[in-house]
């Protein structure tokens, strides 16, 4: 039997974490109400004293983005509040990500509430859709007009900071790497 090598690890590759990082770090988030937690729990037809995922039906154990906070390395403007949110099980929320919940709840993607043969999954979208009508989410168009222009200058500037200081020890990290694996050629 042929088991398959770990895949090397790089530094480079965690480039995507640390821009989340740089653009989840300057959005708020605003807790909601519990008469707002309640209007949308009632609008997605979920019940307060038993909480499940909106996609799936499974127990809801957190909450997700509906409009995602980060696409291609940016911001989208949205943030996290209750306008913006839905309750979700673990399994549809990784998998999901940061697709547009449509696209992805009706995906072959792994774990996608499609791939799961979800039953009811064309009245769950019609309760989504409607919860998404319902709302009038925050989104913030321009970062640098409420910020000002140097301090969001600054915080681009730490982030390129970073990304060539990562290159830079990915060179040292694949230079020292090729010695311990020379060695052990001998």
């Amino acid at each position: 039997m042929k088991f398959q090598m770990p895949k090397a690890v790089t530094i480079m590759a965690r480039t995507s974490s640390i821009t989340n990082a740089f653009y989840n770090g300057i959005i708020p988030v605003i807790e909601p109400t519990d008469r707002e937690i309640s209007n949308a729990l009632s609008i997605l037809d979920i019940d307060q004293n038993n909480v499940t995922c909106c996609y799936c039906g499974e127990p809801a154990t957190e909450w997700d983005h509906l409009r995602p906070l980060i696409i291609n390395k940016e911001p989208t403007g949205y943030i996290s509040e209750i306008a913006n949110l839905v309750p979700c099980c673990g399994k549809c929320n990784q998998s999901k990500g940061n697709k547009n919940w449509e696209d992805w709840i009706n995906s072959s993607a792994k774990l996608s509430p499609k791939t799961r043969n979800v039953k009811n999954l064309s009245e769950k979208i019609a309760k989504i859709k409607a919860y998404e009508k319902s709302t009038n989410p925050i989104k913030i168009d321009n970062f640098e007009s409420i910020v000002g222009k140097p301090l969001w200058e600054k915080h681009l500037e730490n982030y390129k900071e970073i990304i060539t200081l990562m290159k830079k020890c990915q060179k040292t990290s694949d230079e020292i790497k090729e010695k311990i694996k020379n060695h052990f050629k001998q």
